[in-house]
């Protein structure tokens, strides 16, 4: 009886290291599985802030490009600004280059009249045929177009 109830004592004993190596292997399954779901959240936390950060690159490259286009067109604009006002610059010095000029030619033909008619009426024909600025009438206005400001 001996060897019987020695056998039956370790029975119990084997199937109570079972029970504690089940409930170890239980827990430790348990854990196992809380972290493979861990990792799993974590992953896909870990992938959408990274598509996030992808969205965001791609909403800044197309403003980059957005504002590189305008500061581009703007650049444009700004260079043709410039052409036409270096024109209209040199247009305006050769205007008044002009009116000067114009100014002078008056002066003189006025100064040129004002000492002929101190002097005789026969010299009028005579200072003519000299001088074919020196005119009679002359306070005559001098007429300017818009169209004389725009080359062709």
């Amino acid at each position: 009886m001996a060897t019987s109830s020695g056998n039956s004592s370790q029975i119990p004993n084997n199937s109570g290291c079972d029970e504690v190596l089940m409930v170890v292997d239980e827990r430790k399954r348990k854990r196992m599985q809380s972290n493979r779901e861990s990792a799993r959240r974590s992953r896909m936390r870990k992938q959408k802030h990274l598509d996030d950060l992808m969205c965001q690159v791609t909403q800044l490259k197309k403003e980059n490009s957005n504002i590189l286009s305008s500061i581009n067109m703007t650049t444009q604009q700004y260079g043709n600004v410039e052409a036409e006002n270096s024109v209209l610059r040199a247009q305006m010095m050769e205007l008044t280059q002009r009116l000067q000029s114009l100014n002078e030619i008056l002066t003189y033909i006025n100064n040129s009249n004002n000492n002929n008619i101190n002097n005789n009426n026969n010299y009028y024909q005579e200072d003519f045929q000299i001088n074919p600025w020196n005119l009679m009438y002359v306070n005559q206005p001098i007429m300017a177009s818009a169209d004389m400001l725009y080359q062709y």
